[in-house]
């Protein structure tokens, strides 16, 4: 049975901190695509206090969460249990982007492991509500190891193929919202901090 709450609980938050990925969703406002994208690497998730977490955004294929939190700063985290523990939690909330040359940047980025060589922003969510539920037709899977393809691939990239993924990958949507900004620090440009 669903249970609500309007903040972090304690248990909520140590279930958050033993899963190895989440699940994000945002919408743009009226028509569009509502978007559901994984994440994974357990480092680039950080609850703050019981009303706020936030997690390192790194380069993909898409740059969907950024351009909808742009318009409308809805946006839901869900995390599932695969275990035997069966539990879904989600957060509600409300997100913004944070750009690695944002003033509040580096005050975040104290909290994550910067060794990730692709940083395309934080995303900072303040909490209204969250919820878990039983989860029980949720499948038993077992976690191998977390998948370094993403750290490797992007690792080997050079400044002018980032230039290029900005200015042809992450410009727009699918949508056609607007994107990274020409001007988007480059991975190899952010100040690496060492994680908290």
């Amino acid at each position: 049975m669903a249970k609500r709450f309007t903040e972090i609980t304690p248990r909520i938050r140590a279930f958050i901190a033993k899963q190895p990925m989440f699940f994000v969703a945002t919408a743009p406002v009226g028509e569009g695509r509502v978007n559901v994208s994984p994440k994974g690497y357990k480092d680039t998730f950080e609850v703050l206090d019981e009303h706020t977490f936030a997690y390192l955004e790194l380069f993909g294929s898409g740059i969907e969460t950024k351009a909808h939190l742009a318009v409308d700063p809805r946006i839901t985290i869900m995390f599932c249990s695969f275990d035997r523990e069966s539990n879904i939690v989600r957060l509600y909330g409300r997100g913004r982007h944070l750009r690695p040359d944002d003033p509040e940047f580096d005050g975040f980025a104290e909290h994550f492991n910067l060794a990730h060589p692709s940083p395309r922003g934080i995303v900072v969510v303040d909490v209204e509500s969250t919820q878990t539920s039983c989860g029980y037709s949720v499948p038993y899977m077992e976690l191998r190891d977390e998948r370094p393809v993403l750290d490797t691939l992007h690792g080997r990239r050079t400044d002018q193929e980032w230039a290029q993924r900005v200015a042809e990958v992450n410009n727009r949507s699918i949508d056609g919202l607007p994107g990274l900004e020409p001007d988007h620090p480059l991975p190899t440009t952010v100040r690496r901090l060492p994680a908290a």
